[in-house]
């Protein structure tokens, strides 16, 4: 059983990691905005954004049940913390 110090400091680290995949999810968006926009002549983008995203898609894709099931366990994942508004 966790005493208060032990809650109070589990709660912290939670909403640590919330924040992160907050900021993320906000960089990732704005990364597929300005390659978008720009093409991948982006200054600091080292890497094809969209093109990496599309091939996670990919493997999900040809994983079959297996790729299902972690499709939904992220998607999960990713909805609860863009309705709950990163709180």
């Amino acid at each position: 059983m966790l005493n208060l110090k032990g809650v109070n400091m589990l709660d912290k680290i939670m909403k640590g990691a919330d924040g992160a995949i907050d900021v993320g999810i906000k960089l990732i968006s704005l990364s597929i905005v300005l390659q978008i926009i720009f093409g991948s002549k982006v200054a600091f983008l080292t890497g094809n954004v969209i093109g990496s995203i599309l091939d996670i898609v990919w493997t999900l894709g040809n994983a079959g049940l297996a790729g299902l099931i972690a499709a939904a366990i992220i998607w999960k994942l990713l909805d609860k913390d863009i309705t709950s508004g990163g709180k």
